[in-house]
């Protein structure tokens, strides 16, 4: 069966079937940019999540990156091999430790986080204000749906 009969058989797959793709074209547009800042796009996940805090914990940071603990810590490192970031003890649990920026961490997200807004910026400038509040109470509808 054609991908059109399919969606008109089952519009919901369909949507998710539309849904999908633009996640896939937005990953693959931001991961083209965010590489040609110098960073893979779990390093920018990250520096761009720490960008002005005075750090999180990993438990914390996970949950804001959507990135799981086990990978989180092997980016955090890759980090710190960089002099971008610091692990910090937690001052009221030994067990807690946070993830903060170093200087040259944090000049880069100064650097690296407007570039990256304004270049998504331009890929969706032909969209009217309406429009991207439109798409995005579709999109809010739709997640509130799917919990």
């Amino acid at each position: 069966m054609s991908e059109t009969k399919q969606a008109a058989a089952a519009p919901e797959l369909g949507l998710i079937r539309g849904v999908v793709r633009c996640y896939q074209d937005l990953t693959a547009l931001t991961s083209k940019h965010v590489r040609s800042l110098g960073l893979g796009p779990a390093e920018f996940d990250v520096l761009c999540t720490l960008g002005n805090t005075d750090g999180l914990t990993f438990k914390d940071l996970s949950e804001r990156t959507l990135i799981y603990k086990t990978t989180l810590t092997s980016v955090v490192d890759r980090l710190e091999e960089k002099g971008l970031t610091h692990r910090k003890a937690c001052s009221e649990d030994r067990r807690c430790i946070f993830v903060c920026l170093t200087d040259a961490g944090d000049a880069l997200f100064q650097q690296v986080f407007p570039a990256h807004v304004d270049y998504l910026r331009q890929r969706m400038a032909d969209l009217q204000p309406e429009q991207m509040r439109e798409l995005l109470q579709s999109l809010e509808t739709l997640r509130a749906l799917l919990r």
